[in-house]
């Protein structure tokens, strides 16, 4: 969208004629209104609870020009208020917003009681009775309906007093109903609980708003579960109690005593489990809790008892594969087909070009054979896709595989209806946090076997748990390592660099006008890379092999701010790539234009849509917008797995030039390579 240079806000109150859409989910709607002063019916876009033709509507915010819709009115603050004329009061009754009040009745009403309809409603409801076609049950809706628009109103004119927006009002609503009130009063920081978009700085804001004391022990609490959240979404189960206790007193700036009582609460209420790891007193969330060691009893009940196939002589089994697969195994393949054949539940791992996929795909080639029943999948979309197009079978992801029901909420594959297998095979296990292995592993029946497959070298996963790498360090699953590059993968300087890079040795690059999959261009400051980069990926690139710089290409970058961040290089791609001068939707700070390339932040269950899967903004509705970035330039870790075509991994680090890595260390690199396919250009910040 285009807004007018000047930014001002102004005020725009008028008559709602026509509501041209709103979702009751979010609150975005699309408003016709009657505004004094102009000629036109102007269209407003923001927030409401409930909106309805009729009603009188009063806003603030700003003027923007739409290249599609034109010139609209986006309020950044939107308030709804009975209507008061006649005419108004007529075209709200007969809105619909009351089943059983059309047009007809609306008239009636107006004309029996004039503008004094609201008030009967209120104190002579009994009224009603006497009017022709009303009886007792279309009384009772009149006055459910009115009471419920009433309390919406009354909801939403308290939240916004404590300076909630009306798109968070409004989700407070959908979330708590009628008891809104009561239960942000009672305690405002069930909010960062209960309400996704709403964390603990925004509920303790509200909380000091209310009167609640800074010391008081439900401010403990919730900053103390804040501080187990964070640590979450940094990768972490748990936490140890005495650096728990420290980073809360820090945020909350109480007292010890205060934030060690809180966390004595929190763990007798139940919201935190304290448990001992070797010496170390730790504090998990219960769910985590009951994830980690869900994972581990799952494991322990899989790993009872021989596979659902009988026995296999791998000795035999093996020149019947590679007869009819014409591939020849090396030795360690040879005995790692051997320990999966046999194991009820085994590891596959290794990097890049070592033959996993090979072996995966020979090992189900063998158990095809013995009518063995398998279901393979990954976490991602596109990993699903990767492991149904090397192996030949279909792949799904997870949730697509536990069937997620919208409705509930929930799985509907569970402990109480299992998956019909007899092997499960999961690829990129890396990337699985420790809930949705815990939610996979209690839906696989007794008698599955378990072959999970991933490079444990690879950075663990965005969620919770690094479960691929704890269930190795157990030794209680048959793992088996392969380590080998094949002549082939030899061949690949991105393969041989990934490995380099996970050994700490610098990578190699190629000769000048050598012909090569892996390709160094020097630069000597971040303002340096970040033009070749554009450059490189809008033009150079595209023509020297014939690519389409938006469907082929994939920007790789270390960090999200900064001028090689994912921010700062997203809005140059977009600029140079899809400059079409139609933006049409602004949403999450950034602007989307059909044909930008984007990413699902979380999961959309109802529309099937997941965390990761990649696409490209298709067209120009307004409509059914969930968390969604751009995704001309992507962090590392989002993408792996994605299995891209051609990549350019950019990065720089003063402190050590001579990796370009953050911090100086290996890790970030050595994820991003082995997912590039065929070409990969790594931007460095200083040559060798």
């Amino acid at each position: 969208m285009q807004t007018d240079s000047s930014q001002q806000s102004e005020r725009l109150s008028g008559t709602i004629e026509r509501v041209t859409f709103h979702s009751p989910e979010s609150g975005f709607c699309v408003l016709r209104v009657t505004v004094r002063g102009q000629r036109d019916l102007v269209t407003v876009v923001g927030s409401a609870a409930a909106v309805h033709p009729g009603e009188f509507l009063e806003s603030t915010g700003h003027w923007i020009n739409d290249a599609t819709y034109g010139r609209q009115f986006r309020a950044a603050e939107l308030r709804i208020v009975p209507p008061s004329t006649l005419e108004g009061i007529e075209k709200y009754l007969a809105s619909g917003m009351i089943r059983g009040i059309g047009p007809h009745f609306a008239k009636v009403l107006i004309e029996t009681l004039g503008e004094r309809v609201f008030e009967v409603f209120e104190r002579e409801p009994e009224r009603l009775r006497k009017l022709p076609g009303i009886g007792p049950k279309r009384q009772e809706r009149i006055l459910g309906a009115w009471a419920e628009q009433k309390a919406v109103r009354e909801i939403m004119v308290f939240l916004r007093s404590y300076g909630i927006g009306t798109s968070r009002a409004v989700r407070i609503y959908r979330t708590y109903g009628e008891a809104a009130v009561e239960r942000v009063r009672e305690n405002p920081y069930r909010l960062a609980l209960d309400i996704h978009g709403i964390g603990f700085k925004s509920a303790d804001t509200l909380a000091q708003k209310i009167g609640i004391p800074s010391d008081s022990q439900m401010r403990a609490q919730a900053g103390v579960r804040h501080v187990l959240q964070e640590q979450a979404g940094a990768g972490h189960c748990a936490m140890p109690r005495e650096a728990l206790a420290d980073a809360a007193v820090t945020l909350l700036e109480s007292p010890p005593p205060i934030i060690q009582a809180a966390v004595d609460d929190e763990i007798r209420e139940g919201n935190l489990i304290a448990e001992p790891i070797d010496t170390v007193d730790a504090v998990y969330l219960a769910a985590l809790h009951d994830a980690e060691t869900g994972v581990a009893a799952h494991l322990r009940r899989l790993l009872q008892g021989p596979p659902a196939w009988e026995r296999i002589d791998a000795e035999k089994a093996l020149p019947w594969v590679e007869e009819r697969s014409r591939i020849s195994f090396s030795t360690s393949q040879r005995a790692a087909f051997a320990t999966i054949m046999n194991s009820k539940v085994s590891v596959l791992t290794g990097g890049p070009g070592c033959g996993k996929t090979t072996l995966v795909k020979s090992v189900l080639f063998a158990l095809r054979a013995k009518n063995v029943r398998f279901l393979l999948c990954a976490p991602t979309g596109r990993a699903a896709q990767r492991l149904a197009e090397s192996t030949g079978y279909d792949a799904r992801t997870i949730h697509r595989l536990l069937e997620f029901d919208p409705k509930f909420r929930g799985f509907k594959r569970n402990a109480g209806h299992r998956l019909d297998a007899d092997l499960l095979v999961v690829d990129e296990v890396s990337m699985v946090d420790v809930v949705l292995m815990h939610q996979l592993l209690k839906a696989a029946p007794h008698a599955c076997a378990l072959l999970l497959v991933g490079d444990v070298h690879q950075l663990p996963s965005v969620g919770p748990g690094a479960v691929l790498a704890d269930i190795i360090a157990s030794r209680r699953v048959a793992t088996v390592e392969l380590t080998e590059i094949f002549r082939q993968a030899a061949q690949s300087r991105i393969i041989v660099n990934a490995h380099r890079i996970h050994q700490g040795r610098l990578p190699e690059y190629p000769p000048a006008g050598e012909p090569s999959d892996f390709y160094f261009l020097p630069a000597s400051s971040p303002e340096a890379i970040h033009d070749k980069l554009i450059e490189s990926v809008a033009e150079r690139i595209p023509k020297r092999f014939g690519l389409d710089p938006i469907r082929d290409l994939q920007v790789l970058t270390p960090m999200n701010r900064g001028t090689l961040g994912t921010r700062a290089l997203n809005s140059a791609l977009q600029a140079r790539l899809n400059a079409t001068g139609a933006p049409v939707v602004e949403r999450f700070g950034s602007r989307f234009t059909p044909g930008d390339k984007i990413i699902q932040m979380v999961n959309n269950y109802d529309k099937e849509v997941f965390n990761g899967d990649i696409g490209r903004h298709p067209c120009r509705s307004r409509r059914g917008c969930a968390p969604r970035r751009f995704q001309w330039s992507r962090d590392r870790v989002r993408l792996r797995g994605a299995g891209r075509d051609r990549s350019c991994l950019c990065l720089f680090d003063p402190q050590e030039p001579r990796l370009g890595v953050p911090g100086g260390g290996r890790a970030p690199g050595h994820p991003a390579l082995p997912d590039a396919r065929t070409q990969s250009l790594v931007y460095c910040g200083h040559a060798r």
